[in-house]
Parts: structure tokens; C-alpha cells; sequence
């Protein structure tokens, strides 16, 4: 049997802007967790040099 290729479309009323602002939004909300695990891992590693600088 010969494989179908698939072939979407998508119809899309906005402008490139608005979908550009929308995806950007997208991925802040889907990334914020991992964002605010690193930043906090930086601030932990920050007070501990700076514990051991004030030695």
C-alpha cells in the first residue's frame, strides 16, 4: 500500500503581527515554569557565593 502524504492548511484571518504577538505570548505562558526554576536556581547559586565572598 502506498502511503498518503498528508498536507494541512490552515486558514489564518489575522495579520503576520498579530499572529507573531500571539505565538510569542504562546510560549512565554508554556515556558514561564521553566523560567522561574532557573531564575530561582540563579538566585540560590548568587546568596551562596555571596555567603562565601562575606567569609
Amino acid at each position: 500500500m502506498k502511503k498518503q502524504k498528508l498536507n494541512y492548511r490552515f486558514h489564518n484571518p489575522n495579520t503576520a503581527e498579530v499572529t507573531a504577538d500571539y505565538i510569542l505570548k504562546l510560549f512565554i505562558e508554556v515556558n514561564a515554569k521553566k523560567v522561574d526554576r532557573v531564575m530561582q536556581e540563579v538566585a540560590e547559586r548568587n546568596m551562596e557565593e555571596d555567603k562565601h565572598e562575606e567569609k
